[in-house]
């Protein structure tokens, strides 16, 4: 959905009492797309990839059920993180593969929440299906984006993502130990690359001297 930046109507005094001019209101966009560009958000993603990734590998004998949960809920937040992230980008166009992204991620989600008791086949094939399209169009994105900074760290990231889907998908799971084990690994490897990234975007930040860069990276 476009939003349109140009003057809003006006529909009350123009002046506060005592002649000061009410604040202009901000627009929702640009609001997001600041939040969006800091590292701490991308730090803040990292973080939602790696608590849930770090929680399967301590308790790896926890049923079927709490698994899907707590899979469910990563890619719920997940989602959140990546629709804010979509609106950093300047384009309409450059932002539509990160809301494509979002949608998948919280409809992902929510498959998994809705049946948490679904089988071990079930549940792999929703994760492995996200992390490749995921991985797909962050790599579509990492090589036709203008000055993406930090390229590289975006384009392993993608890579990691989909050999992470291709591996989920292609090497099903016969019990819900083995499956703990293997998503938790690909989620803790998957955030510590976001983890690099957010702080290398912070250095970069800082070389630039500047509190908000006019681009952003694209988090796997």
């Amino acid at each position: 959905m476009t939003v349109s930046r140009g003057p809003a109507p006006s529909t009350g005094p123009e002046h506060m009492p005592g002649g000061a001019a009410p604040a202009p209101a901000a627009d929702p966009a640009d609001v997001l797309a600041g939040l969006g560009r800091s590292w701490q958000w991308i730090l803040g993603s990292a973080i939602a990839t790696l608590v849930p990734g770090i929680l399967v590998l301590v308790w790896p004998d926890e049923t079927l059920h709490v698994l899907a949960v707590l899979i469910g809920l990563y890619l719920l937040v997940t989602g959140a993180f990546r629709f804010v992230a979509a609106f950093a980008r300047d384009e309409t166009g450059e932002r539509l593969p990160g809301l494509l992204l979002a949608v998948l991620f919280v409809l992902a989600g929510v498959l998994c929440l809705r049946n948490p008791l679904q089988t071990i086949a079930a549940l792999s094939l929703i994760v492995g299906i996200v992390w490749l399209v995921s991985g797909i169009l962050t790599l579509f994105t990492a090589i036709a984006a203008k000055d993406l900074p930090h390229r590289g760290f975006v384009i392993g990231g993608a890579v990691i993502a989909i050999l992470a889907g291709i591996v989920v998908l292609a090497l099903p799971t016969e019990s819900a130990r083995a499956l703990t084990r293997l998503l938790g690994l690909w989620l803790v490897l998957l955030g510590l690359v976001e983890v690099a990234l957010a702080f290398a975007w912070r250095a970069a930040l800082r070389r630039s001297g500047v509190a908000e860069p006019h681009g952003s990276d694209e988090t796997v």
